[in-house]
């Protein structure tokens, strides 16, 4: 019993700090994972813990897109490669179950306050270096300040963590008037520092979550939102446009770059176009079950020697969809997708509309942003996903 116990505070401790030291360190972050799947093996009570697993759709979907991974790389050629996808993606059958078993529903609030904390440190650290009062560190620089990690992956977890702040605004009903105070100010500020970093995905997910919360604020209100949309979302776009020289000279060379991507080889845009037309075609040749887990460069190499000579090869088309579709072809892709249906309808189901709201704006925003990158690979954004996933979707009967 007091083995149990002394287990319980553990795991506690553990997933409040895993929620705070993941969005700054990869280091800390990992050595926290190790702890919770460690001490997870020693704790017993094994039974229980399997029939959690095995009784929630999307866990058991999550576990079948890691083992179609497995599968593909019977007839995969490059089996390093394949191992390498595989070890990438060992959150989804090792810790996403582990951390689902562990969440309790009445530390869900300690746990986003974990989070939000670590990325006000982060937004504040931006800012610092953006007004040059330190030397730009680590992932940083004065002209896109994003000192933890690139802004590929910052951007798309501000606008998540940009979300959950508004949503505290909206919807915490008990909210103090100082409690109100400090998160419109972290609402703002988040919001602007958003626009002086670089992640076009993050800032798409940002249009699309603003988008998403404005028809939960306005429930059942369907003209009235879209109404308010149209607004709302040109007047943030076009005025983050003139008061940020680094957004508008993304959002120009995006432009620029798409229109005349054959001679943009070495912009991130023109190799995206190049990277989905020659996946499409590998695509076409291995449609249902794909060039196996460990044969996109390979393969990827093959055609781009043909199609497109004077472009680099790839080891990664920056498009979760293309990345699926080739290595593990429709089998993959219907697998990924069931596990974005699965959040959604749990989602839906939920009688608390906290989980409700967050559990469906998660699963949207990822959809989109992954057109633009993998974002099921990266070390922060699949961390983000996994940890908010294994509590958002569990049978938890909270009254709203």
């Amino acid at each position: 019993m007091i083995r149990s116990l002394n287990l319980d505070k553990a795991f506690h401790f553990l997933l409040i700090a895993l929620a705070f030291v993941f969005p700054l360190t990869v280091f800390g972050g990992n050595l926290i994972i190790i702890l919770i799947c460690f001490l997870w093996l020693i704790s017993g009570d094994y039974k229980s813990k399997l029939n959690q697993i095995i009784n929630n759709k999307l866990m058991i979907a999550s576990i079948v897109f890691y083992l179609i991974h497995i599968v593909g790389l019977i007839w995969t050629e490059d089996f390093e490669w394949g191992l390498h996808i595989t070890h990438k993606m060992w959150y989804f059958i090792g810790l996403f179950p582990i951390l689902f078993t562990l969440m309790k529903k009445e530390n869900i609030r300690i746990y986003i306050t974990s989070f939000l904390l670590a990325i006000s440190i982060t937004e504040i650290f931006s800012y610092l270096i953006w007004f040059e009062l330190i030397a730009p560190f680590k992932h940083a620089t004065v002209e896109n300040p994003t000192p933890f990690m690139s802004h590929i992956s910052y951007n798309p977890i501000l606008a998540f963590a940009i979300y959950l702040v508004l949503h505290e605004l909206f919807f915490n009903k008990k909210i103090t008037n100082l409690a109100f105070s400090f998160y419109s100010f972290f609402a703002i500020s988040m919001s602007i520092n958003m626009f002086i970093t670089g992640g076009r995905a993050g800032q798409v997910g940002f249009f699309v979550m603003i988008s998403v919360l404005i028809f939960q604020v306005l429930d059942k209100q369907k003209i009235k939102s879209l109404f308010t949309i149209f607004i709302i979302i040109p007047v943030i776009f076009f005025s983050a446009y003139q008061a940020s020289d680094l957004f508008q000279k993304r959002v120009n060379s995006a432009i620029k770059n798409t229109n005349d991507f054959s001679r943009t080889n070495e912009t991130s845009v023109g190799l995206r176009i190049n990277f989905a037309l020659n996946s499409f075609e590998v695509i076409k040749k291995y449609p249902i079950i794909g060039v196996g887990t460990g044969d996109f460069p390979v393969e990827y190499q093959k055609i781009n020697q043909v199609k497109s000579p004077t472009f680099p090869d790839a080891t990664n088309p920056h498009n979760m969809y293309s990345l699926i579709l080739v290595q593990l072809g429709l089998v993959g892709l219907f697998s990924l997708l069931s596990i974005f249906y699965y959040q959604i309808k749990l989602s839906f189901i939920s009688s608390n509309k906290f989980i409700r709201d967050v559990g469906f704006i998660l699963p949207v925003m990822y959809l989109v942003m992954m057109l633009s990158d993998s974002y099921l690979l990266g070390h922060y954004t699949t961390l983000m996903f996994v940890f908010f996933s294994s509590f958002l979707y569990k049978d938890f009967e909270k009254k709203s």
